[in-house]
């Protein structure tokens, strides 16, 4: 869906590249994750993967061919939802998205469906300068998806919204992968990316640093440590052994003949731990 190689890009008046050398795949019917600190080169690698950057070194390759020149269809063919929600205050929810549909040779999905997608049925007809910013960005997500599009860009799609609501889209991004859609996700939400994203590519100083499966890098950075919490005298405690050692400590198995352990886990790396190590102190 998406094929990356070499690509390079600097500013006017720029003393350094933005972006030095980034390659990487996006399979179709997947989500893949572009995480990294402020100013790694996220927003430029999204806008060339858009057509809206020329000037390029490298290859940028969207559905088999270069964006820039792909023409009108390509848009028919994609979705983006901003971080900031580009919407008209004084227009309702449903005349929003009315608006939006018409610039599109083809918008199969009605007003109504993708307000049922993203939950906002029950503000259809109220003014969206009247709307939170959570709910501003879920319109902003239900205008991305008007055209039923191939190919999604979505950046920071839960700001703003409550962990209910933050679950909800989630769900429907795992929905939409599972209908074949493919999704390019930019997020400073390292735990979201661990939950929704097949693959994540770390971006630090124009370049792709690491990339793999959120679970394999977890595992990969983690501590081979077992930790165990059990409950004494009414208290929880916590325990940590050595992974290879635990058929010969003492300790752990006279905690395990107890019968008190309340959980076992392994220390896998949480991606916050991961961007930390791989970014440094960058933000």
């Amino acid at each position: 869906m998406i094929s990356v190689s070499g690509l390079s890009f600097t500013y006017k008046g720029a003393s350094a590249p933005a972006l030095n050398g980034v390659s990487f795949e996006v399979p179709p019917a997947s989500v893949y994750g572009l995480l990294g600190p402020s100013g790694a080169g996220k927003s430029t690698t999204q806008k060339i993967l858009m057509g809206l950057l020329r000037g390029y070194g490298g290859t940028a390759n969207v559905f088999g061919e270069a964006p820039a020149r792909s023409g009108r269809a390509f848009y028919e063919r994609i979705g983006v939802s901003f971080e900031l929600p580009a919407l008209y205050g004084r227009l309702t929810a449903r005349e929003n998205l009315a608006l939006f549909a018409a610039l599109y040779a083809d918008a199969p999905l009605a007003p109504e469906a993708v307000l049922d997608m993203v939950d906002l049925r029950d503000a259809a007809d109220q003014r969206v300068e009247g709307f939170s910013k959570g709910m501003k960005m879920r319109l902003n997500l239900a205008r991305a998806l008007l055209n039923d599009p191939q190919l999604l860009f979505l950046d920071e799609p839960t700001t703003g919204q409550d962990p209910a609501r933050a679950r909800v889209t989630r769900q429907l991004i795992s929905d939409l992968r599972a209908r074949g859609k493919t999704v390019f996700l930019t997020t400073h939400n390292m735990s979201e990316a661990a939950q929704i994203c097949d693959c994540v590519g770390f971006l630090v100083d124009g370049a792709i640093a690491l990339e793999g499966t959120p679970a394999d890098l977890m595992v990969r950075f983690g501590k081979p440590e077992l930790v165990a919490t059990a409950r004494r005298n009414g208290t929880l405690v916590t325990e940590t052994f050595a992974m290879d050692g635990l058929a010969t400590d003492s300790a752990f198995q006279a905690l395990l003949q107890t019968g008190d352990i309340v959980s076992l886990h392994t220390r896998e790396a949480s991606l916050d731990d991961i961007f930390v190590a791989v970014a440094g102190g960058r933000q």
